[in-house]
């Protein structure tokens, strides 16, 4: 179930991830067929699988039906997440809700509509997958059942993401520059998330129990025995639940939530069923062990540290994709095949970073905690017999193959070797838990590199000067074959100047002037250039004024009368500074604030 959690999030990268086209290749009528057709291939491809599984009942042992239903889930979930990719990439399906105002005002609305379409394969996969579910570990439970627990299983995902991403798009709607500016700004946005991340942490159990169906335990022996097990452990919660998961049917239990108050102890009715006092004790010492062992406050960091990761080494890997895809010709001259391009190399390389960053590193540290808390299990207890004998009834019951492979647990049969291992040698236990704060260790350094390069990056010159190094790369190899295009020109001179390079930046845009004399933003920059340079040998008044009026003729956007106002003012003309100042003020859509930190400078200099 845990996996389902990265497709889920794969889904949503590939989403976030892509560069909406300009115009679609195909007619709407062709996109309509082709996504109908590849939808019907899916289903059919699902429906096949599934029934020759059906067709294997009764000539295989459960065991092995178990670990074929297992692949074909896997197999048939990867599929989902390719045709989802093909109908975002290929299809441009998003191309088609660019008039709905309400999904451009709220774009996480548009990227809930895309996600429900990831949630519609799944269904699909899920129903069809219901029938050879129900015969191979005949739950009882019914289709409707059995979609509805895969689909709530998801909302500890969906709903932070839900929150964040909503919270931030009203954020953007409120008539108010300052906190746009602040959400845009890079620091805005690292602040944002991990307020949000956190508070959800915190408090997102509350909800998650109610979506989960989650009822209070009523009270009885098995209450009363979980309670006094919490208090004997010194483990504070708000409740304990139970947990209808699959009907009830699955023998399991789980704990949520950093702080007492937003705590909760969940227990299925099957494991309330099937287990012996004396082995709940032992399940309900694992999930105690958990928070002893400040494993939920380490997931809330492993998931802020992945941000950590996005904002450092992901950008190099980004800058690195983007140079080769141009120094190599790869790009297409088309820009919007080439953004596309970019966009689809950038998810791509996003989802192999999440990849690796969830399923090795993390997944290390949940089988490596899981097995931590079996040991705090088997030390509380004072012997392992109750949790084995718990692993060996989950084996039964379920069918699984106590030597099936598990990426965020341990397999059934190394958990109950390990624990053998440590009731008769202590010592396992030490060790493991010396491998474990290694392991915390060496992530730690790996976070705080990451953090100082994504600083560096982001706030520091390092950024500025690989941002110059690639994009100025980029533009000198597109000049090789367009050595005539004024706007690669005005671009390189942009780049030029960010970088401090005045004098390269001057030639560039005088050679942009050269092939097109009315080129808008080559003269409005080289005005500016001439109007502001730090480099004071560099400034030219008069010639700025000139270039700035050439722009002025050609458009009143804010920044061309700014500039207007600029070379005005450094040549003592203040009052027509202020009447363009005035201008540039008024036609200001964003920036409101420095326009007119602008116009008082101006007027300041007029009055004296």
């Amino acid at each position: 179930m845990f996996g389902y959690f990265i497709y889920y999030i794969i889904a949503l990268l590939i989403y976030a991830t892509y560069q909406p086209v300009d115009a679609p290749v195909m007619a709407p009528f062709t996109v309509f067929l082709l996504f109908i057709s590849l939808t019907a291939t899916f289903v059919l491809l699902t429906r096949v699988v599934f029934s020759r599984i059906e067709s294997q009942i009764g000539r295989a042992s459960v065991q092995a039906l178990d670990n074929r239903f297992q692949g074909v889930l896997t197999q048939q979930s990867i599929l989902a997440v390719g045709v989802y990719a093909i109908n975002i990439y290929e299809l441009n399906l998003g191309y088609f809700l660019r008039d709905f105002s309400l999904l451009r005002a709220i774009p996480t609305l548009e990227a809930l509509v895309f996600l429900l379409l990831f949630i519609a394969y799944m269904t699909i996969i899920w129903t069809l997958a219901h029938g050879a579910h129900h015969k191979i570990y005949r739950t009882g439970l019914s289709l409707l059942q059995y979609v509805f627990s895969n689909i709530s299983f998801s909302i500890p995902i969906l709903l932070p993401w839900l929150v964040i991403s909503i919270s931030a798009d009203f954020i953007r709607i409120l008539p108010f520059e300052e906190p746009r500016a602040f959400l845009d700004s890079t620091g805005g946005q690292i602040s944002y998330f991990f307020f949000f991340l956190v508070v959800i942490a915190v408090m997102g159990p509350a909800l998650i129990q109610k979506f989960w169906g989650c009822t209070p335990l009523q009270a009885g022996p098995a209450r009363a025995r979980i309670a006094a097990l919490c208090d004997m452990a010194g483990m504070k919660y708000k409740d304990i639940m139970l947990w209808p998961l699959f009907g009830g049917n699955m023998i399991t239990a789980g704990v949520m939530g950093l702080i007492r108050r937003f705590r909760y102890i969940l227990v299925t009715p099957a494991l309330l069923r099937h287990l012996h006092p004396v082995e709940l004790d032992a399940v309900i010492a694992h999930e105690i062990g958990h928070i002893k062992k400040t494993h939920l406050l380490f997931y809330l960091f492993f998931f802020a540290a992945y941000l950590i990761l996005t904002f450092s080494v992901l950008d190099l890997m980004l800058y690195g994709l983007i140079y080769l895809e141009a120094s190599y010709g790869l790009l297409p001259e088309n820009g919007s095949s080439g953004a596309t391009l970019i966009s689809f190399s950038a998810g791509l390389l996003m989802i192999v970073t999440f990849l690796i960053y969830f399923r090795f590193i993390f997944g290390w540290f949940m089988r490596n905690f899981e097995r931590q808390a079996d040991a705090y299990a088997l030390q509380f207890m004072g012997f392992a017999r109750p949790l084995i004998s718990t692993f060996e009834k989950i084996a039964e019951t379920s069918g699984q193959a106590p030597d099936r492979p598990n990426w965020h647990h341990y397999s059934i049969q190394q958990r109950i070797d390990f624990l053998k291992t440590a009731e008769a040698d202590p010592s396992a236990i030490i060790s493991h838990d010396r491998r474990i704060k290694k392991g915390i260790l060496i992530f730690l350094a790996g976070v705080i590199v990451s953090g100082w390069l994504g600083y560096s990056l982001h706030f520091g010159k390092t950024g500025d000067t690989i941002n110059a190094s690639f994009a100025g790369a980029i533009i000198e190899h597109r000049l090789e074959s367009e050595p005539d295009n004024p706007d690669l020109l005005q671009f390189l001179g942009d780049i030029h100047y960010q970088a401090k390079h005045y004098k390269k930046a001057e030639t560039a845009y005088r050679r942009a002037l050269n092939l097109d004399p009315d080129h808008l933003r080559a003269l409005n920059n080289l005005a500016w250039l001439y109007v502001t340079c730090p480099d004071v040998r560099m400034r030219q008044p008069e010639q700025a004024l000139d270039l700035a009026l050439r722009a002025a003729a050609l458009s009143s956007e804010s920044h061309v009368l700014d500039t207007l106002a600029e070379a005005y003012y450094a040549n003592a003309d203040f009052k027509n500074a202020v009447i363009a100042g005035e201008k540039a003020l008024d036609a200001a859509g964003e920036n409101y604030a420095y326009y007119r930190e602008q116009l008082e400078k101006f007027q300041t200099a007029a009055r004296k």
